[in-house]
């Protein structure tokens, strides 16, 4: 796993080699075991690698191509690039390392952009061609790998893996995209193609973007999952045995290293998933790290240590809990952006726990948003089925009885009949967001609402709904996280809190093999009544136990409302109520109300105290003056 940077010149004409080493050095962290530069009339690129296969300097980048004609700057890892490897020596083409680098620069010269379709893993990569003075950048299908740019108009472009490195370029400013914090507000994080900064945008997964100097860069799709194919099997036991076959095959190409492998293990199904195939396969006990906390309502260990006994693991834990603040001070850094989703905290802990012993390791994401398991997807098809069902002026006299109340049985009958009320796409944004339309107007800044004005973060959610129209409640909702929700908050989670700690986490089941075969299952072998995964737990009925099988999903969850009458209540009160620096962006009399109702357990603003200090945060890192190229 690595990281890159790079710019046309028109875009900086003042920056030089220095430029680049700086572009280079704030993103260390995510290759720190050799860095390189390249710079020439018109492009300059800049990488710093974690060496992972073909530990050798031959690995090192910017790699040429044989004939010295195209240059590359890539993160990530090819899974089959041995296969793609062995058909290229077949037509003639000499290799030098072993790398899978050197596979897709041999790849592009025999097929252009057309190389895009045939590689089988997680990417960013930028390719300079020296003959053309063409730049290709492309990011892979799901979206694992970050790939930021600024584009100044006409050829003025740069790009990173990370927008720190952006931010080393004079020409790119701090200004703050103020419907960006209605959007983060909403939705915990800032939705692709935006950022936090104006004229920084992000590279679409599935996407390529094109620059022909002295031209403005084109970009396009080159994959998009399709739910409309549909396969035929015999029966739910064949599909589940074809399933479990192609997830053992993702699983052990990606246990391909020239380092020490382990694994996170949470206890849930996806991940115990991925441990028992592992452990089939390895050498020796499979490497394995959880994440605990002394609140039980939120501690999955017991349920990891059992799948860890069960394969005899190498197992290790850590608990949450010592010097809280500190941690949560030093995320904002390898985010970039404000960023809230409150499980970073222990995926950065176990992401430094796993470091220790290992340089890869394999993770359990894109279950759920393959195969259907989250709540929400139960709770959004039992109010479709009341929308379908439940003649709307009923549904009316219902809202209008439970409003205020404050039994728990009124306020989910109110909550109930207000989503069957709207349409489906508006109801399964609001399931996908945690801040309604009122309480995000109060807490705006007059300024930062002013700028809103007639703008609807919705339409984040409902391009991806509006595009799968045609399909089921299920598809739309799968369709619509896949494009939005994982690789948005997930995926820039899991990379972000993995990178700080220089390791490379690789997820099986996001294999686009095992995306395009979830796609074309029926619905109903996804989610069958409350039974969630119901197709995927059943081509692991035989590897893993009834009770991991079948307990109530968990998630990666932390105790935020008391983390805020204990622990951050300090950090919080520095940041939120004494500061001043956030006045331009929201209410500071809104703050203050959702502290005090907090502390004093009038409501529970866990979620949102969260977001609002992360933003803080953030601010006081990127624009408050803080330099990155401190980070």
């Amino acid at each position: 796993m690595c990281g890159i940077a790079g710019y046309m010149r028109s875009c900086s004409p003042g920056a030089d080699e220095d430029t680049l080493r700086r572009m280079g050095e704030v993103i260390r962290h995510r290759g720190p075991d050799a860095g390189g530069e390249y710079l020439d009339d018109t492009v300059g690129l800049a990488h710093r690698r974690l060496s992972i296969i073909d530990l050798s300097p031959l690995g090192n980048q910017p790699m040429f191509s044989g004939d010295g004609r195209y240059v590359i700057v890539f993160n990530g890892e090819i899974y089959n690039f041995l296969d793609l490897r062995a058909e290229l020596e077949r037509q003639g083409y000499p290799f030098r390392s072993r790398t899978d680098t050197e596979v897709i620069l041999a790849l592009y010269a025999r097929d252009g952009v057309a190389c895009l379709a045939q590689l089988n893993g997680m990417f960013a990569f930028a390719l300079w061609d020296r003959e053309e003075r063409t730049l290709l950048l492309a990011r892979d299908r799901i979206g694992k790998k970050p790939l930021y740019y600024f584009h100044a108009g006409a050829d003025r472009l740069a790009f990173a893996s990370e927008i720190k490195s952006l931010l080393q370029l004079p020409e790119v400013g701090r200004e703050i995209e103020p419907t960006a914090i209605a959007d983060y507000l909403k939705y915990l994080y800032i939705p692709a193609p935006k950022t936090i900064f104006k004229g920084i945008s992000k590279l679409l997964p599935g996407h390529y973007l094109v620059l022909k100097a002295g031209t403005a860069p084109q970009v396009a799709e080159y994959w998009d999952v399709d739910f409309s194919r549909r396969a035929v099997w015999a029966g739910e036991e064949e599909a589940a045995a074809e399933l479990l076959d192609l997830i053992d095959q993702s699983t052990a190409c990606r246990m391909i290293a020239d380092v020490p492998l382990g694994a996170f293990l949470s206890g849930g199904v996806d991940s115990s998933a991925i441990v028992a195939l592992m452990a089939k396969t390895s050498a020796g006990p499979v490497k394995t790290c959880s994440i605990g906390f002394a609140d039980k309502r939120h501690d999955e260990t017991p349920y990891a240590r059992e799948i860890a006994t069960m394969f005899r693991t190498d197992h290790a834990e850590y608990v949450v809990g010592d010097d809280l603040a500190g941690t949560v001070t030093l995320l904002p850094r390898y985010f970039d952006e404000p960023f809230a989703d409150s499980s970073a905290v222990p995926t950065f802990h176990v992401s430094r726990l796993a470091r220790r012993t290992v340089t890869v390791a394999l993770a359990g994401d894109g279950g759920d948003e393959n195969f259907g398991g989250y709540e929400k997807y139960t709770t959004d098809l039992l109010v479709d089925q009341v929308r379908r069902s439940v003649p709307a002026l009923l549904l009316r006299a219902l809202a209008a009885f439970s409003s205020g109340h404050a039994g728990t049985l009124l306020r989910k009958a109110n909550s109930l009949a207000r989503s069957a009320l709207i349409d489906a796409g508006d109801a399964f944004y609001r399931t996908n967001t945690f801040i309604d339309d009122e309480e995000l107007q109060r807490l705006l800044a007059a300024p930062v609402r002013a700028a809103c004005s007639g703008y609807d973060p919705a339409g984040h959610t409902l391009r991806h709904w509006e595009r799968v129209r045609d399909a089921d409640q299920v598809t739309r909702m799968l369709y619509t996280d896949l494009k939005s929700y994982l690789p948005g908050d997930i995926l820039v989670k899991v990379d972000r809190m993995s990178m700080a700690h220089s390791l490379e986490v690789r997820a099986p089941l996001l294999d686009y093999r095992v995306v395009e075969f979830a796609a074309a299952l029926p619905s109903r072998w996804k989610i069958r009544g409350g039974d969630k995964k119901y197709l995927l737990k059943k081509a692991f009925g035989r590897q893993l136990p009834a009770g991991i099988l079948n307990r109530r999903k968990h998630g990666f969850t932390v105790p935020l409302d008391s983390w805020f009458r204990r622990e951050l209540v300090p950090l919080t009160e520095e940041l939120l109520l004494n500061g001043t620096a956030l006045d331009g962006c929201f209410a500071v009399n809104e703050l203050r109300r959702l502290c005090h109702d907090h502390r004093e357990q009038r409501s529970n603003h866990g979620t949102l105290l969260w977001s609002l200090l992360s933003f803080a945060l953030w601010h006081r890192e990127y624009v408050e003056g803080v330099s990155c190229s401190t980070i």
